[in-house]
């Protein structure tokens, strides 16, 4: 199977856990496009983050990707899954070491490495991005996020260009068409406005990824101020997307993916423009173009 038909094999529904937060919801004049997180924000995420990320040592979850790969089954789980764990950590050391401050690894190589410390035999890249999917479905199960549907479509048919800045990875992609059905320009996402952390080696919390959006929407005559980015987590989503002048909103939605990140030095003096605890609530945030 390829990643997406891994994906779209191993995905079962999810609901989001309520989170007791009261959506602040202020008409916002003048947004000429919209950016999302991905992760807790589109899609409910059982990890709260993208999995290379968040989590821990699941050795039981290794040895079901090998085999659902054709891998041998054999050897102890939680000495792989602390291995690729470790691999991830030397990766973004010498990442960080360019004077990236926060780094991002790109988990296919990563994988492979993994495999030349275990002394394994390389099964080569194919194999490897679908370990690494197989994986990923196990440690962070995901499912399209209530309203997310209905407010891609609304977006859509207002004409306003749609983006992504995620911290991601290469199956990142291929959630939209595995559980979504559909791919994401017809969704109203372009690939321009589309800038995810495994190629950029740089990650949230950091500016950078925020900065290419930015970037990008002044060549079409955009401002940060007329740009609206909606994302789940003060800290990586609120707090970079308002140093750069985008218009933000915090979705207040799942209780899993919510970082309120009470008490972090970072984002004092830093507040969204608007709380959402259902996606389908941001179309009616949008004054309308007369």
């Amino acid at each position: 199977m390829t990643p997406r038909e891994i994906i779209a094999a191993r995905s079962t529904p999810l609901e989001p856990k309520p989170t007791g937060v009261e959506p602040r919801l202020p008409e916002i004049d003048g947004i000429k496009a919209v950016l999302f997180d991905v992760y807790g924000t589109l899609f409910v995420s059982g990890s709260g983050d993208v999995g290379t990320a968040a989590a821990a040592s699941k050795g039981d979850a290794v040895l079901d990707a090998f085999a659902a790969v054709g891998l041998p089954r054999s050897g102890d789980g939680d000495a792989v899954a602390a291995t690729l764990i470790e691999e991830i950590k030397k990766r973004q050391a010498e990442i960080r070491g360019r004077g990236t401050p926060y780094p991002e690894i790109e988990i296919v190589g990563v994988w492979a490495r993994a495999f030349v410390t275990l002394g394994l035999e390389d099964p080569g890249r194919d194999v490897l991005a679908r370990l690494a999917t197989e994986y990923e479905c196990r440690v962070n199960p995901v499912w399209p996020m209530p309203g997310c549907r209905e407010l891609l479509r609304g977006l859509h048919a207002r004409r306003l260009p749609l983006g992504i800045v995620s911290n991601a990875q290469f199956f990142t992609e291929d959630l939209f068409e595995a559980l979504l059905d559909a791919d994401r320009p017809s969704l109203g996402f372009e690939p321009d406005l589309e800038v995810f952390s495994y190629k950029t080696e740089e990650a949230k919390p950091g500016e950078e990824l925020y900065r290419r959006a930015a970037d990008t929407l002044a060549a079409r005559g955009l401002t940060p101020a007329e740009t609206l980015y909606v994302g789940n987590d003060m800290l990586n989503d609120v707090t970079p997307a308002a140093a750069v002048g985008f218009k933000t909103v915090l979705f207040a939605g799942d209780e899993r993916s919510l970082r309120m990140r009470e008490g972090d030095e970072r984002i004092i003096g830093v507040a969204p423009d608007a709380i959402a605890t259902d996606l389908r609530q941001i179309i009616n945030l949008l004054k309308p173009e007369r």
